[in-house]
């Protein structure tokens, strides 16, 4: 098969990765794609990667399935547009993609069908949602509705840094995302991540994940897009997982499809764990980032095949097999991310590093003048599988000796807490 995978990220590059890897491959192409990505499958590095200059592209190299990784994509409609084509999608449509791009619409979908989520109100008026807060317990949370790259959540831990939060996200921090905002309650426990798979017909565990928001150790600093990941999540075991689908997401399922949406591709659940109870903190559409590059490496089964199972609506007769392995990443991103960041700096030295257990997932990378250059906030994510995660973490961190990179920075805590 002809396959294509949209996004420049680390996860599109572990799904290229694990994609080239399968024997049902024939060609792989990926739109933008990145430095890393490059050496395993032919970049199309057009400018404008509008739905519309995507078909023509699938059309023009008889792309048989398309991958789309990024939530903006699924968002406006990709999938859709495709399917009107006769392409084969992995990935949901726009009407199933709300769950990620607008939180309010999941935390009124959790209050109708009684799906256990922190209390919340929505505020779509700024001097409301001030006059809201000062009667509030703290820490509190506040959110942008719509689409803000990881970065729409804020902790504030007293009114003060509350009231500045919603300031600046009504006043435009993260664009249109910010029209509307969420203001939730503060949930305690341990976060973990769960994966769901559907083929629209039935929904089924995929796998799990525990990730690092914060920019820096010991969960200091500002909300990121994840410093780092582990997987499987070690606060989740078989009774868990079985809550999990019983509470969280069979009920989902169930209510999208009272809404009249049929929900296709990788549901992820961001969850706090308290008491053995879990509660969704919020969803997202696709495989996350980074934990799609902790999941992946550790997945036995064909990639391809689960994927066109999905599409054709087959996938109860789909075995998914795991390696009994721990998986760990260790994102490196350009000091000053996730707020302002040089770019263009040069990276050297990963060619000391690729192993049988070790691996550079790129993410915001390119290549210039046969030199590695950063392109974005995270930019590289070394990943390492072995049989402990101490043995997985102790490589990673071995790895990360060296690289020369001397604008990055990393997390020294990933694995430990």
């Amino acid at each position: 098969m002809n396959i294509l995978v949209v996004g420049s990220g680390g996860r599109e590059h572990s799904i290229c990765w694990l994609i080239k890897k399968s024997p049902l491959l024939k060609k792989l192409y990926c739109i933008p794609g990145n430095a890393g990505i490059n050496e395993i499958a032919i970049c199309l590095t057009e400018e404008n990667n509008t739905n519309e200059s995507i078909i023509k592209i699938c059309k023009k190299l008889s792309i048989d399935l398309v991958v789309i990784g990024p939530e903006v994509y699924l968002a406006s409609g990709l999938a859709d547009d495709l399917l009107r084509e006769k392409i084969r999608v992995f990935g949901p449509n726009k009407s199933a993609s709300i769950l990620e791009s607008s939180k309010s619409f999941t935390k009124n979908l959790c209050h109708k069908y009684n799906i256990p989520t922190a209390k919340y109100e929505t505020f779509s008026i700024k001097s409301d949602a001030e006059k809201y807060l000062k009667n509030q317990k703290f820490p509190i949370v506040i959110k942008a509705d719509g689409l803000a790259s990881g970065k729409g959540v804020i902790i504030a831990k007293s009114i003060n840094e509350a009231l500045i939060a919603v300031d600046e996200i009504f006043n435009g921090k993260f664009g249109k995302s910010g029209n509307t905002i969420v203001i939730e309650e503060y949930l305690e426990g341990i976060e973990a991540s769960f994966f769901a798979i559907s083929d629209g017909n039935i929904i089924i565990p995929f796998t799990t994940a525990q990730d690092y928001k914060r920019a820096y150790d010991n969960n200091e600093g500002p909300n990121t897009g994840g410093m780092g990941a582990l997987s499987p999540a070690r606060n989740i075991d078989k009774n868990l997982e079985e809550k999990i689908m019983e509470l969280i997401i069979n009920p989902t399922f169930n209510a999208l499809k009272e809404e009249g949406i049929i929900y296709k591709g990788i549901l992820y659940a961001g969850l706090m764990i308290k008491d053995n109870f879990p509660k969704l903190i919020e969803y997202n559409v696709r495989f996350g980032d980074p934990e799609c590059q902790v999941m992946l490496p550790r997945l036995k089964s064909d990639i391809v095949s689960i994927m066109l199972a999905v599409s054709d609506g087959k996938l109860e007769k789909k075995q998914i097999d795991w390696l009994d392995l721990s998986c760990l990443i260790v994102i490196m991103a350009t000091k000053g991310y996730p707020d302002k960041y040089p770019l263009n700096t040069t990276i050297n030295g990963l060619k000391n590093i690729y192993s049988k257990d070790s691996i550079i997932f790129h993410s915001g990378t390119k290549l210039e003048n046969n030199q590695i250059k950063s392109a974005g906030g995270r930019v590289l994510g070394i990943t390492s599988i072995a049989s402990k995660l101490e043995i997985a973490r102790e490589k990673s961190y071995e790895s990360i000796k060296k690289i020369n990179w001397p604008e990055g920075f990393y997390r020294e805590d990933i694995g430990t807490n």
